[in-house]
């Protein structure tokens, strides 16, 4: 009953999808996130995206050619002038494209959401309506350029996009900063002592592995859900594959111990997928170099179409 549910209110939500690709790997500190939407594609993600009378787009990003050099006093820092050049010409094609359809971004490491959150926030506003942000990931990555001390800018976008001191003049001007008490994080169990610091000045929600082995996923999600329908929000759901555990997807270059299962993943997606909120999503750091015989891009399929509710026999009809 629960999965008919899931599946026939998924249709009822389901819309058109632009799929933007975003093969950008300069923001981690191990190469192959780059290669991730094409292993992706092939995979059968666009079918589990329900995209097939869709757009799929890849952008042309600045990951070799010159860019303006960047100097920055935490030396760091690594590949500024790339991360900013990318941010700006991402946030300009997400925000166009919101407009048309439900945006789907496909990266690359997670130093995409620099873009794609203020493009989201942009559009939000053009509504009249908040953003808010579900945030899966291992890490918050709520730390400023001049706190990371590793100085790969995949651990950045979230403090960038909330609008934290020390962005200025090094990445683009933030014209609708993300409200902290409109995220909700959840996977969390990588966090530096630079971002609790930072963290505990903000309202920012924030469930670690042990409060889903204590409460449930569904128990945590749920009233962050009710949020957003309660405040008529945008829900921008950042999937970073490693909230899951690496023994089940091990194909992410920063992995950390004791994630999310598979079924606390499945029944994540089954609740964002009944609830009918989801209006765009980011899929990052997928390192196909990394991935034993396509197993986690197979998950990532999978658990895709149930976000979307695409049923698992039509992704299958269509794969083949």
């Amino acid at each position: 009953m629960f999965n008919q549910c899931r599946t026939e209110l998924g249709a009822a939500v389901r819309q058109r999808t632009h799929v933007l690709a975003l093969p950008f790997g300069h923001g981690a500190g191990r190469q192959g996130c780059a290669k991730g939407p094409e292993a992706l594609f092939a995979a059968g993600l666009c079918a589990a995206l329900d995209a097939q009378a869709s757009c799929v787009e890849t952008l042309a990003l600045p990951c070799d050619q010159p860019v303006q050099r960047l100097d920055h006093p935490n030396p760091a820092l690594k590949a500024l002038s790339q991360v900013r050049s990318a941010t700006t010409m991402i946030c300009q094609r997400a925000y166009e494209i919101s407009a048309e359809a439900r945006p789907v971004f496909v990266g690359g490491d997670h130093a995409i959401a620099a873009g794609t959150l203020p493009a989201m926030a942009r559009h939000a506003q053009t509504l009249c309506r908040p953003l808010f942000v579900l945030w899966l990931d291992a890490h918050p990555d709520f730390h400023t350029l001049d706190t990371t001390r590793s100085g790969n800018l995949h651990g950045v976008p979230l403090a960038y996009a909330t609008g934290q001191p020390g962005f200025a003049d090094y990445y683009p001007a933030l014209d609708y900063p993300i409200d902290p008490a409109n995220i909700c994080m959840l996977g969390l169990r990588s966090v530096d002592a630079a971002e609790r610091r930072l963290l505990a000045r903000c309202a920012v929600r924030m469930y670690g592995m042990d409060n889903v082995k204590i409460n449930g996923i569904a128990c945590l999600i749920k009233p962050f859900l009710d949020q957003v329908r309660q405040a008529n929000g945008l829900l921008h759901v950042s999937f970073d594959v490693d909230c899951l555990d690496p023994v089940i997807a091990p194909a992410v270059g920063t992995p950390v111990p004791d994630g999310l299962s598979l079924d606390d993943a499945r029944k994540m997606m089954d609740l964002l997928s009944i609830s009918g909120l989801v209006s765009s999503l980011d899929l990052v750091e997928f390192n196909p170099d990394l991935d034993e015989q396509g197993r986690t891009a197979g998950i990532l399929v999978n658990l895709l179409a149930r976000l979307f509710g695409t049923s698992l026999a039509a992704l299958t009809s269509q794969a083949a």
